[in-house]
């Protein structure tokens, strides 16, 4: 306790931000975060306000050898926004975004999130490849690789980052690029927050909307198998400005849907076309046929809509394990063993995604970032959800038997951001061919593993 008043007062004595202490209103707000399996206990919370406060922290947390946590989105789906005893370093309120509409580029905060980076740029016209769920944090998404809707025309979150500024474990300010720590910014592109702390991004813009066609087509699950065989001949053709990926999961009430249809399992296509609307249309037609569509809702909609379509799923609160593969190719005996999880599925809250990648995802050569998985044409996410302690035990077994009785089809890998707390061992699965220069990297900007509260990558041996 006494260390705990002393670097309260030392730490508020050097820093623009607030320090939020144990008993506090604040403090209780910042250790709060999207997953509610997550209750870790902080000694001490930094409310960050600029790139120095982040530096001081970095300089305090090593200097007393004390556990550092960095939190920008707080969505982690294994809580390393937080960290129990130890120093929080919260960038939750540097959300600044600066968009160079000339040049096509975005400069963003490390505590900005998915929502305040589309706002920004949709006032121009501009995207960059993001997720699907508006309040994700930009930092974490882009440190795992990224993906969403528009990553098959454009490329994955890290193929857009072209310069960041970061504070190391030394606590040294670095402005890092393809020509400046070469070394670092290649570990950055998908290397998660192994390395130091990024305060600020610099994206790449591309022409996007602000309007296009994009929406939910929804089927019977009792049709769900010949559903999903079109549409695996269907996206095999698709041009990469179309995006359509399958949900599988109980109905909710939305309005599109007879009230007959909610609760019931069914199969969704997720639909986004970054191009003419009209051309859109035309793309998407074959679809209505792949069976008898209980509803849709498709249209032409901001694309700001469209980013935050999924938010009322995903809202902080819930209780959320995950589980996840990459695949090549979709079988049909992988599709069977999907539609049996969906048959047992434990909470109306959870769902199984298969998001469609190739395209300009796909392009870049594996080592060329530290993401390396360009050969998965699909990643499936098993999202169980659900808002009791006492169905914990249900809902994870749930989701860790569809990951395995999907394994066998998986083309191997991981992708970090999916990785829960107790999957630990995937870390060398999630970067594979890259996972021993990464850990050269991380030896050599933070051979103490000070950033360890992550997927943690450890330095190499000298």
């Amino acid at each position: 306790m006494e260390w705990q008043v002393a670097a309260h007062g030392q730490l508020q004595a050097h820093v623009q931000g607030e320090v939020c202490e144990p008993g506090t209103r604040s403090y209780e707000a910042a250790r709060t975060i999207w997953n509610a399996m997550i209750d870790r206990h902080p000694a001490l919370i930094v409310r960050c306000r600029t790139t120095e406060d982040v530096a001081e922290c970095v300089h305090f947390a090593r200097e007393h050898e004390h556990l550092l946590a960095v939190r920008g989105g707080g969505h982690n789906i294994a809580g390393n926004a937080l960290c129990d005893g130890g120093l929080v370093i919260d960038l939750s309120h540097m959300r600044g975004v600066q968009v160079d509409p000339e040049r096509r580029r975005a400069v963003v905060e490390g505590g900005a999130t998915l929502g305040d980076l589309d706002a920004a740029a949709q006032a121009h016209g501009l995207a960059v490849p993001l997720g699907i769920n508006s309040t994700t944090g930009v930092a974490g998404l882009t440190l795992g690789g990224g993906f969403g809707w528009l990553s098959r025309k454009y490329g994955m979150t890290v193929d857009n980052l072209k310069a960041a500024e970061v504070v190391t474990a030394s606590g040294e300010v670095l402005q890092v690029d393809a020509a400046h720590h070469p070394d670092l910014f290649w570990a950055l592109r998908g290397g998660g927050g192994n390395f130091g702390v990024v305060t600020r991004f610099t994206f790449r813009l591309h022409p996007v909307g602000p309007e296009l066609l994009s929406g939910l087509m929804v089927f019977p699950a009792a049709e769900a198998l010949p559903v999903l065989r079109q549409y695996r001949r269907f996206i095999a053709q698709a041009p990469e400005e179309l995006a359509v990926w399958i949900v599988l999961r109980l109905a909710p009430p939305m309005p599109f849907l007879p009230e007959s249809v909610h609760g019931k399992p069914v199969v969704a296509l997720a639909i986004c076309y970054a191009g003419d609307p009209h051309e859109g249309y035309r793309l998407i037609e074959p679809l209505r046929g792949f069976g008898t569509l209980l509803g849709e809702h498709v249209g032409v909609q901001p694309y700001t809509d469209w980013q935050q379509a999924f938010d009322p799923l995903l809202t902080p609160g819930a209780r959320n394990y995950w589980k996840s593969h990459n695949f090549e190719s979709l079988e049909d005996a992988l599709f069977e063993e999907l539609l049996g999880g969906l048959d047992r599925i434990p909470s109306p809250e959870c769902d199984l995604f298969i998001g469609a990648l190739g395209g300009a995802a796909g392009r870049p050569e594996p080592t060329a970032t530290a993401y390396p998985h360009r050969d998965a044409r699909f990643v499936m996410n098993v999202h169980s959800r659900w808002r009791k302690a006492a169905d914990d035990a249900r809902c994870i077994r749930w989701a860790r038997q569809i990951f395995r009785n999907t394994a066998p089809f998986a083309s191997g890998g991981a992708y970090v951001n999916f990785i829960p707390a107790d999957e630990s061992d995937a870390v060398e699965r999630a970067y594979g061919v890259n996972y021993a220069r990464l850990a050269r990297v991380k030896r050599r900007y933070d051979p103490d593993n000070l950033f360890r509260v992550n997927q943690n990558i450890r330095p190499a041996q000298a």
